[in-house]
């Protein structure tokens, strides 16, 4: 749910928020989103930042390449999630919980800035056992590529190791992406627990700077972050790369295979062409794995990842333009 305009500087003040931040809501934030469907004109736009990132990579591949596992309610926000799923290509492997409502999101859009405060809901009862059942154990093993996202880690990790094992065992490539600064920052040791097996690492500045802030490298050049995460401790046989976006500044990407940290401007767009920087990040995840996964290099991905970056700030939350357009 996204709320821009009127009152959207005075929402972040009520509720604790921080322009261009993430976090989970605690106490009175929980009562944002109530707020917001009572009081305000909200947009609704299926999101998850893994299922952006899906719905990203779907775009520029061909129909039904991708899959999405993650917990759902049994209501309509769930409904609304495989709906956009379905018109996007995507396969929605989602384990249904009862008890609990899908979670939410409110995004509070102040100027070029967004803020954003989740509510888990069902996703945080995601079980190891769905892992086990034959329709996702299949989708499971056929699947060439593996993205997890950093919110996961803070109530998924074993699930998380399943898959990443899964991964490392059969020299398949395991992506993630660290998400918000929080992550590294309050949940730093489940991030090292599952770093070792993450072949491709995905963030932006801010995360990095959070990840060596929380281990003490002493140092705000991210170039020199990219290079150390790259080097860091590694389980899988595969070589690692790291991609930090800086928003319209430009993308590092460190490999392990050069031990170089390559720098990848940005092309810039007009202020007037920016509408909402919600899932910026996610779409540039998506695209730049979706290209790798067909075998396009390093420079292509990239430039795929800023095409369809760019494509998403210019549309109404995490959203492309349809008919799709051609971005490799």
């Amino acid at each position: 749910m996204s709320v821009s305009g009127a009152g959207a500087e005075e929402l972040l003040k009520t509720y604790g928020l921080k322009a261009n931040d993430a976090i989970l809501a605690e106490g009175k934030q929980n009562e944002i989103y109530e707020d917001l469907a009572k009081n305000f004109q909200v947009a609704y736009v299926a999101g998850g930042a893994a299922q952006n990132c899906a719905r990203a990579a779907q775009y520029v591949l061909p129909a039904g390449s991708t899959a999405y596992l993650g917990a759902v309610g049994k209501d309509d926000l769930a409904n609304q999630l495989r709906a956009a799923n379905e018109k996007e290509g995507v396969i929605s492997a989602y384990q249904v919980v009862e008890d609990k409502p899908t979670g939410a999101c409110a995004v509070i859009i102040t100027g070029h800035d967004r803020s954003l405060c989740t509510t888990l809901g069902a996703a945080e009862s995601f079980s190891p056992k769905h892992l086990e059942t034959p329709e996702i154990k299949k989708i499971v093993e056929e699947a060439k590529f593996y993205y997890l996202g950093g919110f996961f880690l803070t109530h998924g990790l074993e699930s998380a190791k399943i898959l990443a094992q899964h991964a490392a065992d059969n020299k398949k490539p395991f992506t993630m992406n660290l998400s918000a600064p929080f992550i590294p920052q309050f949940f730093k040791s489940q991030v090292d627990e599952i770093l070792p097996y993450v072949d491709i690492l995905i963030g932006n500045e801010s995360e990095a700077q959070a990840y060596a802030d929380s281990h003490e490298w002493n140092t705000k050049d991210i170039s020199e972050i990219a290079l150390k995460l790259s080097a860091s401790k590694k389980i899988s046989t595969l070589p690692r790369l790291v991609v930090i976006t800086q928003g319209p500044e430009s993308t590092i990407v460190a490999s392990t295979e050069t031990g170089k940290a390559t720098v990848y401007p940005v092309t810039p767009l007009p202020a007037s062409a920016i509408v909402d920087t919600n899932g910026a990040g996610d779409a540039f995840a998506g695209a730049f794995l979706g290209a790798r996964s067909i075998g396009k290099s390093i420079d292509e991905a990239v430039e795929a990842g800023h095409k369809l970056g760019q494509m998403c700030v210019g549309c109404a939350g995490p959203t492309f333009s349809w008919p799709k357009q051609q971005i490799l």
